[in-house]
Protein backbone atom coordinates (compact mmCIF):
# COMPACT_ATOMS: atom_id res chain seq x y z
CA UNK A 1 0.00 0.00 0.00
CA UNK A 2 1.26 3.30 -0.55
CA UNK A 3 2.45 5.19 2.30
CA UNK A 4 3.99 8.97 3.22
CA UNK A 5 7.57 8.42 3.78
CA UNK A 6 6.73 9.37 7.65
CA UNK A 7 5.43 6.03 7.90
CA UNK A 8 8.49 4.73 7.87
CA UNK A 9 10.05 6.15 10.29
CA UNK A 10 13.70 7.08 10.40
CA UNK A 11 14.71 3.73 9.18
CA UNK A 12 16.39 3.48 5.66
CA UNK A 13 14.17 2.76 2.62
CA UNK A 14 15.61 0.76 -0.85
CA UNK A 15 15.11 1.93 -3.91
CA UNK A 16 13.11 -0.65 -5.93
CA UNK A 17 12.29 1.36 -9.36
CA UNK A 18 12.44 4.31 -11.42
CA UNK A 19 9.21 4.96 -13.31
CA UNK A 20 9.95 7.34 -16.44
CA UNK A 21 6.33 7.53 -17.25
CA UNK A 22 3.20 8.14 -15.23
CA UNK A 23 1.00 5.51 -16.66
CA UNK A 24 4.26 2.85 -15.56
CA UNK A 25 3.88 4.32 -12.38
CA UNK A 26 0.57 3.86 -12.06
CA UNK A 27 0.91 0.24 -13.25
CA UNK A 28 3.54 -0.71 -10.42
CA UNK A 29 1.66 1.17 -7.77
CA UNK A 30 -1.43 -1.27 -8.63
CA UNK A 31 1.18 -3.75 -8.67
CA UNK A 32 2.96 -2.98 -5.29
CA UNK A 33 -0.67 -2.97 -3.91
CA UNK A 34 -1.97 -6.39 -5.06
CA UNK A 35 0.93 -8.16 -3.78
CA UNK A 36 0.07 -6.58 -0.61
CA UNK A 37 4.03 -4.35 -0.15
CA UNK A 38 4.28 -1.06 2.10
CA UNK A 39 5.65 1.53 -0.36
CA UNK A 40 7.03 5.02 -0.49
CA UNK A 41 6.79 7.39 -4.11
CA UNK A 42 8.69 10.32 -4.43
CA UNK A 43 8.83 12.75 -7.32
CA UNK A 44 12.64 13.25 -8.16
CA UNK A 45 15.33 14.21 -10.93
CA UNK A 46 17.71 11.69 -12.77
CA UNK A 47 19.82 12.00 -15.83
CA UNK A 48 18.37 10.59 -19.21
CA UNK A 49 19.08 11.00 -23.07
CA UNK A 50 21.44 8.81 -24.96
CA UNK A 51 23.46 11.27 -27.25
CA UNK A 52 22.26 14.77 -25.19
CA UNK A 53 22.22 14.14 -21.48
CA UNK A 54 19.58 15.87 -19.62
CA UNK A 55 17.66 16.12 -16.27
CA UNK A 56 14.24 14.02 -16.24
CA UNK A 57 11.72 13.78 -13.50
CA UNK A 58 10.52 10.19 -12.70
CA UNK A 59 8.59 8.89 -10.14
CA UNK A 60 10.71 7.13 -7.48
CA UNK A 61 9.76 3.97 -5.52
CA UNK A 62 10.99 2.68 -2.68
CA UNK A 63 10.36 0.07 -0.11
CA UNK A 64 11.83 -0.87 3.40
CA UNK A 65 14.55 -3.17 3.32
CA UNK A 66 12.98 -6.38 4.58
CA UNK A 67 10.58 -5.92 1.82
CA UNK A 68 12.96 -5.66 -1.04
CA UNK A 69 13.26 -9.33 -2.14
CA UNK A 70 9.27 -9.49 -2.12
CA UNK A 71 8.93 -6.39 -4.32
CA UNK A 72 11.96 -7.72 -6.90
CA UNK A 73 10.08 -10.93 -7.13
CA UNK A 74 6.56 -9.13 -7.52
CA UNK A 75 8.40 -6.86 -10.29
CA UNK A 76 10.38 -9.36 -12.24
CA UNK A 77 7.07 -11.15 -12.34
CA UNK A 78 5.71 -8.60 -14.22
CA UNK A 79 8.12 -7.89 -16.50
CA UNK A 80 9.28 -4.93 -14.47
CA UNK A 81 13.63 -4.77 -14.12
CA UNK A 82 14.06 -3.76 -10.49
CA UNK A 83 16.04 -0.71 -10.05
CA UNK A 84 20.19 -1.71 -9.69
CA UNK A 85 23.00 0.46 -7.82
CA UNK A 86 25.39 -1.27 -10.22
Amino acid sequence: MKREPEFFGEGELDLVYIAKRLKEAMRLEELLTAAGLDYAVEADEYLGGFLFKRKLTGAFFYVPPESREGAHAAMLAAGYKPYSAA
